[in-house]
């Protein structure tokens, strides 16, 4: 059985899933949704807040450059936290048996500053991290390998003690070049025997 120090969490579609596709759809219905997604580069305006830029200045931005598109895209901003869905209760539950079991829990997640503040304030189970390494508050986003090297400096964990759950394939690529044990992060059901091979934890419910 090979050794693991800590748990590393990926949170969006791991924790917390994020469907901005359903908000749109829910809003101004999957045509326009299709249309919108297809005309505007929302996702690259995204990866810029995820980097550190204020969301609502990039939005203001955007909906100059896409003026038929405006109200899509200040929905972005301004309805923000409708894309965020329940989460996803095995992996919360395994991040509180992991905790009470003393097994030190880190989160690395591409997330904006004052988004990740809004589902902080939701969500308590996003308080039990003993470190937290999100993209916006450091400036680099996954899977720069300078992000996993940040996390491996600071919390001082071996890299091949370092166990990571994250649904991105690029993202497991990168944690895996640096020796870290993975896990590509695709049903729930899943995670659970993948945990107790490792020794680490029981049933997540």
């Amino acid at each position: 059985m090979k050794q693991v120090d800590a748990v590393v969490f990926d949170i969006g579609n791991v924790l917390l899933p994020w469907a901005p596709e359903a908000m749109y759809d829910r809003v101004v219905g999957p045509a326009r949704r299709e249309a919108f997604f297809a005309s505007v580069p929302i996702m690259e305006m995204n990866e810029k807040v995820d980097l550190g830029l204020d969301i609502h200045e990039m939005s203001r931005g955007l909906a100059a450059d896409y003026p038929d598109w405006a109200a899509e895209i200040h929905m972005w901003a301004d309805r923000w936290i409708e894309t965020i869905c329940p989460p996803i209760t095995q992996t919360v539950n395994h991040l509180r048996r992991l905790k009470a079991d003393g097994v030190p829990v880190l989160a690395l997640s591409n997330f904006g500053d004052s988004t990740f503040d809004l589902v902080e304030a939701q969500h308590d189970f996003l308080t039990l991290f003993d470190l937290r390494f999100i993209s916006a508050r450091v400036g680099m986003i996954k899977p720069d390998p300078a992000f996993y090297a940040l996390l491996e400096e600071q919390s001082g964990f071996d890299p091949a003690t370092l166990f990571f759950i994250d649904d991105r394939a690029e993202n497991i690529v990168a944690a895996s070049a640096r020796g870290w044990q993975t896990h590509h992060f695709a049903d729930p059901d899943a995670l659970g025997p993948h945990l107790r091979e490792l020794g680490l934890s029981g049933d997540g419910g």
